[in-house]
């Protein structure tokens, strides 16, 4: 599966690696991607969400109700 958030939908960012002679290759950023399991009340069941870890700060912040709410908006199944 591709990094990239659920929530924010982040996604790997491109540049080049730059050496000590000034040769460039490529590289690529990745986000910081984990895996974490949230209760949803609403539905009585658990929901594993694989998100950056500034979107887990975003889901302590307005709830898992609202940041899956936001993530079903973009289209994503959850």
């Amino acid at each position: 599966m591709s990094a990239h958030c659920m929530l924010t939908g982040t996604r790997p960012g491109f540049g080049n690696r730059i050496s000590h002679s000034h040769r460039r290759t490529s590289r690529r950023f990745d986000p910081n991607i984990q895996s974490k399991r949230y209760w949803l009340p609403s539905e009585g069941r658990h929901v594993r969400l694989r998100l950056s870890a500034r979107a887990i700060k975003t889901v302590d912040t307005i709830g898992v109700e609202a940041a899956v709410a936001r993530i079903r908006a973009r289209g994503v199944e959850v």
